[in-house]
């Protein structure tokens, strides 16, 4: 059984011999995120795979957002290299969950909050609660706390 982390080295290998520079460039600099992560703290540790998957996760969340300012800044080809390593990046995290998905796992939590007493505003963390286990990682937090909102306040 090979950890997500030796994949992730084994795929950087085969990406120098194939000469893919983007693929090779952006594990690189995946993998130093994950020994930064390994050496924070007080003392150094090996990552479980989703404690790489986090990292991967946030990694991914990074070259969308520096996409979309490159994009409203107008650098298209910055931007495009952002996306394109954002692509490399998603071969590696789960299949994230479609619209309707989502919003039938949201539509699930608000009716089981509501059952459970919580209404309004109050309601916004009791459904995160329930909502977020069953999307972890297959959703971006920020698309599911808008869709919570959206559904409390229907």
């Amino acid at each position: 059984m090979t950890t997500l982390k030796a994949k992730l080295r084994d795929d950087l290998t085969a990406a120098i011999k194939e000469r893919d520079e983007l693929r090779t460039a952006t594990l690189r600099m995946t993998l130093a995120a994950l020994t930064k992560e390994e050496v924070a703290g007080t003392t150094a540790r090996e990552l479980s795979d989703d404690e790489v998957l986090k990292v991967i996760t946030r990694e991914a969340k990074k070259r969308r957002e520096a996409a979309e300012a490159f994009a409203d800044a107008g650098r298209t080809e910055q931007a495009d290299r952002e996306r394109a390593e954002g692509a490399v990046l998603a071969d590696y995290l789960p299949q994230q969950l479609t619209d309707e998905e989502l919003s039938r796992l949201v539509s699930e939590a608000v009716a089981e909050a509501r059952a459970n007493g919580a209404e309004g505003p109050k309601a916004m963390g009791a459904v995160m609660k329930l909502v977020n286990p069953k999307v972890a990682g297959r959703a971006e937090g920020g698309r599911v706390a808008a869709l919570v909102k959206q559904q409390l306040a229907g």
